[in-house]
């Protein structure tokens, strides 16, 4: 499907070869002017693909500039108008772009994002995000997370395939019961990280702390479950060895979190000209992707530090590092790797 504006009025045109030719067409026509306004694109594919009877809309973003000519107060009012509304993809072209608001617009509409630091590998990336649109089969999927009485919930996170808070961006549904927004889903598993505090009971006592299920809303109001579910159990020991020894895939995934704050940390202070905070930032992130198997992320890091043992985490700055390989590192920290088998 491609847009088109006609006497300033947005509408949809399904696309086919006559389309196509009068967009290209009128593509020649066009100047560049106005300046980047992200929040005016994100408007505008709104209330185009608002006016779709379809239950999956997804939107895909590409820019090679900062939004510059809006401000971030602007840009914050159009992502919360939008955020539930559409799925959207954004991507970096080039290097003329910033990292935080091409990832944050992606996170807050549950989408991915990703540099093209070569233009000339656009058509691909591109290809390859509308494969992955057009395989999605679910909108607006939510986790249910339902906890009983005295139990608080500490965290909601995605974990794999990259790291999402959730956390606050939970909506109430009903008595002790609240959604986490999870985007639209085609053929793909992701996981999940739940943290819940239960109150003190007594030893071989056993309760059930929180209950998680996927659902998806219906056109009467009320939501359709999807089947899954799974059960979280509290038991109460005075075995030591059992009470503080951590699940792997617990330990494993805190672990790639941690990744992906470190790098982050690491990067800030590089470019605040902190390089020893930056060297113990960016040798822990070395080490955790070492330890993780998270090879991709390592070859990542390899290019912005020199690596001396990476079971240690010693590491040097590189005296000059390529722009685009340090946004890459930036811009995938938040990718994870599934725990070991």
């Amino acid at each position: 499907m491609v847009s088109a504006v006609a006497d300033r009025r947005p509408q949809r045109i399904v696309a086919h070869a006559a389309t196509r030719d009068q967009a290209k067409q009128a593509l020649r026509k066009l100047s560049a002017g106005g300046g980047t306004a992200i929040g005016t694109w994100l408007r505008l594919a709104d209330t185009l693909l608002a006016s779709a009877d379809v239950a999956i809309r997804h939107g895909i973003l590409l820019t090679d500039g900062r939004n510059e000519h809006e401000s971030p107060k602007d840009l914050k009012a159009a992502l919360d108008a939008c955020a539930g509304r559409f799925t959207c993809d954004a991507r970096g072209v080039g290097t003329d772009w910033e990292v935080k608001e091409v990832t944050g617009i992606a996170s807050a509409l549950l989408g991915t994002a990703d540099i093209v630091a070569d233009p000339a590998g656009l058509a691909a990336d591109f290809t390859q995000m509308m494969e992955a649109a057009m395989g999605k089969e679910v909108a607006d999927v939510s986790l249910r997370l339902w906890t009983p009485v005295g139990t608080t919930v500490r965290f909601v996170k995605q974990v794999a395939p990259t790291v999402e808070e959730l956390t606050d961006r939970r909506t109430e549904a009903g008595p002790r019961a609240g959604d986490y927004p999870l985007g639209s889903w085609g053929d793909e598993s992701r996981d999940y990280h739940i943290c819940v505090e239960v109150p003190p009971a007594g030893i071989g006592q056993e309760m059930l702390a929180a209950r998680v299920s996927l659902v998806i809303p219906r056109p009467d109001g009320t939501v359709e479950n999807l089947g899954a579910q799974g059960l979280v159990r509290a038991v109460w020991t005075d075995d030591v060895a059992a009470s503080t020894a951590i699940n792997p895939q617990v330990a494993h995934y805190t672990g790639q979190a941690e990744l992906a704050q470190v790098i982050q940390q690491g990067l800030d202070l590089r470019k605040a000209g902190d390089f020893d905070g930056a060297t113990a930032k960016l040798g822990r992130a070395v080490q955790l992707a070492s330890a993780s198997g998270n090879a991709d992320t390592a070859k990542l890091l390899a290019k912005v530090v020199d690596v001396v043992d990476a079971a240690t985490g010693t590491v040097r700055l590189k005296a000059k590092v390529e722009e685009a390989d340090e946004m890459t590192l930036e811009t995938r920290s938040t990718k994870t790797v599934r725990v070991k088998k």
